[in-house]
Order: structure tokens, then C-alpha cells, then sequence
């Protein structure tokens, strides 16, 4: 079950001070320690624009992972006008420049350049529990039969909604993801900033290219099924919940529309299919 309230692990790294040298240094030194082990077994990609004031403690969050595979960290800068590229650099992390503008082109440019056999989706604006490069790994590992695996996640509010009203709001939100999954088609589940594929079988499928009125996200998860390389797996352990702002909620309008949305989504009333 899903906490109601943002865990002390998590609330650590969003008190992180950005502008801390001895911050970046510790996170650099985490990087190198726990994550690069040689030759990388996963890629995690993470596209960034202006992503300055979320990125170090995304950074941190990841470099603080566990696990005995090498990891690899591509943040791919789409344009920044601010320091996200040198709180980036500060971090030990590679950042390369993608100058096509979207998150398709970042996403794409990412895996293009990923070393990996694994590639893990992840934001800039998201908070990373120290299980979460492994539990997504897992399934792809473990299963042939698993194409892409996408986990769950819980709202980091940053604007008016508090966290008790986020908490019912994943609670139904979770309620419309079972029925997609069981009447529509699980793709819609599936997030950029939270889901695992295998590099070579993403390269097949064209990447993360989708038609007009789709998202890179789920079509990718689509494709990759639809080829034929597996079913979608989802990461329901507790160890693996992501925590992400809210911002694309406030950006839609506010948690009341987000609620709207997604059910006129659910029911097909006046709205784009989202894969």
C-alpha cells in the first residue's frame, strides 16, 4: 500500500541544497561507488529542460541506488537556458545536448547514445527510492517474456494540494489503471519517468517515435508488445514507488481537472486516446 505521507528518505533528498559544492561532490563520490562498475549493464536516461532546481536531488536519489549491475546516467539537456547542465557536470553524471525540442527527441537521443542492454526511463523532477534501478530491472532479467516493465509512483505536491487529497486521488487513479489494463489496453499505464526496456528491441520498434494525439511513453510500451518481444510487467513492490511533483497537474489546471480528465479519458468522452 501506498504511504500517505512523503517517507523521511524521500523528504532528505528534496532538502538537498543545490548550491551546495560538498552536495555535488557527495553525489559525484555516490555515483562512482555505487552505480559505475564497468561496462554499463543499464542505461538510465533523463531528459531536462530547465531543470535546475529538481535535478540535483533526482541526481542524488539515483546515485544512491543499490545494486551489484553497472549503471550508467545520461541526462540529455533539451535547450536549457539555466544551470542544469552544470549542476549536471557537478554531479559526475554525463549530459549530452539535444537540440530538437521535445521529449521524443530527448528520450531518443538518450537511447541512441546508451551503452545498456537495459534502459531505464526516468525525470527530472522525480525522487528515486535506493531499490528502484533493480526492481525495474528484474523482470527483463528474470522473464524473456517481459517487454517492458513500468512501476508505480506516488505526488511530491508543490502547489495547493496537499498530500492527504493526493492520496484518495492515487487511490482512484489506480482504480482507472486496473480497468484500462483489463477492458483498454495497459499501455495508458505506462510512464516515461518510471518504466524498463531492452535497448535492442527498443531500437527495433523505432524508439520512442509515435503518430500525432499519442504519447512517446505508452506507444513505446505498444510497439514493443506488438512486435512481439513480451507482455507488460508491472513493479507493484512498495520498495519501488517513485515520488514525482505534481506540476503537470497544476499545469492541466489543478487536481479537480486532473480528476475530470482522467475520466472523461476512462470513458471515451470527448478526449484523445492517449496510445
Amino acid at each position: 500500500m501506498k504511504p500517505i505521507f512523503i517517507p523521511e528518505y524521500i523528504v532528505k533528498y528534496l532538502q538537498i541544497n543545490t548550491h551546495d559544492i560538498a552536495a555535488l561532490h557527495d553525489i559525484k563520490n555516490a555515483y562512482q561507488h555505487n552505480l559505475v562498475k564497468g561496462h554499463p549493464e543499464i542505461s538510465v536516461v533523463i531528459p531536462a529542460y530547465n531543470e535546475e532546481e529538481n535535478i540535483v536531488p533526482t541526481l542524488a536519489s539515483l546515485c544512491n541506488n543499490f545494486t551489484n549491475r553497472s549503471v550508467e546516467i545520461i541526462v540529455v539537456n533539451n535547450n536549457s537556458t539555466d544551470n542544469t547542465e552544470a549542476l549536471v557536470k557537478a554531479c559526475g553524471v554525463q549530459c549530452i545536448l539535444e537540440t530538437k525540442q521535445g521529449i521524443t527527441h530527448a528520450r531518443n537521443a538518450g537511447l541512441a547514445i546508451a551503452k545498456g542492454k537495459y534502459i531505464l526511463n526516468a525525470d527530472a523532477d522525480t525522487i528515486y527510492p535506493k531499490d528502484w534501478i533493480e526492481e525495474m530491472v528484474k523482470p527483463l532479467v528474470n522473464n524473456t517474456n517481459a517487454a517492458i516493465s513500468y512501476g508505480i509512483f506516488s505526488f511530491i505536491p508543490i502547489g495547493k494540494t496537499g498530500r492527504v487529497t493526493y492520496y484518495f486521488y492515487e487511490m482512484l487513479a489506480d482504480l482507472t489503471r486496473f480497468y484500462n489494463k483489463y477492458k483498454k489496453t495497459e499501455a495508458v499505464n505506462v510512464y516515461g519517468f518510471n518504466s524498463c526496456f531492452r535497448r535492442e528491441q527498443g531500437l527495433q520498434v523505432d524508439g520512442f517515435n509515435h503518430p500525432p494525439g499519442t504519447n512517446e511513453d505508452g506507444y513505446l510500451a505498444l510497439k514493443l508488445t506488438q512486435k512481439g518481444f513480451g507482455k507488460m510487467y508491472r513493479v507493484s513492490n512498495s520498495k519501488a514507488i517513485v515520488w514525482t511533483t505534481d506540476r503537470r497537474i497544476q499545469l492541466d489546471g489543478g487536481l479537480w481537472k486532473a480528476v475530470v480528465k482522467r475520466l472523461k479519458r476512462l470513458f471515451n468522452i470527448n478526449t484523445k486516446q492517449l496510445v
